[in-house]
């Protein structure tokens, strides 16, 4: 099944995962809408893409934003494929620490961003009775550990929301996938908010000498392309993708 001239929508696409799935995708072929907040970052990336790229500077918990998004792919190319819902943020800390701007805003979006895409697709994809909605979620969506807990409540959340998409819409010819990574080398680390954590996390990362603790971003760029590259027949639900040496 080959993915040349799919139209896939991609949040989140200006660095780490999304960035790398954008570049891979149009490798083979398919016509790529790049969504995320840094604008200079987009223009460089469809830069280096070319033709088979273009972007709109999103916000995903604005849901105005993901609609304009969404408009541009269909006025640029007519129809939309795949919508790839990949922005988030992981700020760690302890319940006791009452992070609560910090809540708020992983509940905005890595719950929201997903719901806004999701809510903002769906009409589209229902007229065309065809569709593929992807959203990276993660091993702490399958996995509890301390000082992560409201991480872990969105993730948990997003497979709960992701299933019920799935027994929704699979009488419209409409497919759901969830990517579930490990430990990823991405900017994600960045948001962890929290100096301790985010310390040991990169001085793990810094250490990952023989690589068996970390991935690529272009690691899970090949698990997109696998949930992609399907005969409508076949719906990947969900693809955990783990580090080998990776404990939880």
């Amino acid at each position: 099944m080959s993915i040349k001239d799919k139209v896939v929508v991609i949040t989140g696409a200006s660095s780490g995962i999304g960035r790398a799935t954008a570049k891979l995708l149009a490798t083979k072929g398919a016509n790529v809408v790049l969504g995320a907040r840094r604008e200079d970052r987009l223009k460089d990336l469809v830069a280096e893409i070319g033709s088979k790229a273009v972007y709109q500077v999103t916000d995903v918990t604005q849901r105005a934003q993901v609609h304009e998004l969404l408009q541009l792919a269909l006025t640029r190319f007519g129809h939309i494929d795949v919508l790839y819902n990949n922005a988030g943020t992981m700020p760690q800390g302890n319940l006791s620490d009452r992070e609560y701007d910090k809540w708020q805003m992983m509940l905005n979006v890595n719950i929201m961003g997903v719901l806004n895409g999701i809510g903002e697709v769906l009409p589209i994809m229902q007229r065309q009775r065809d569709g593929l909605i992807i959203t990276t979620d993660s091993v702490a969506g399958h996995v509890v550990y301390p000082a992560s807990a409201v991480y872990n409540g969105t993730k948990y959340a997003v497979r709960a929301i992701m299933e019920g998409l799935r027994q929704e819409e699979k009488q419209n010819g409409i497919r759901s996938t969830i990517i579930s990574p490990g430990a990823v080398r991405t900017e994600l680390v960045n948001t962890i908010g929290n100096a301790t954590i985010e310390a040991n996390i990169k001085q793990l990362m810094d250490s990952d000498g023989d690589r068996m603790l970390s991935l690529d971003p272009e690691d899970i760029a090949n698990a997109v392309l696998f949930a992609i590259d399907q005969p409508k027949h076949v719906a990947i639900s969900e693809v955990m993708v783990r580090p080998t040496g990776q404990e939880v």
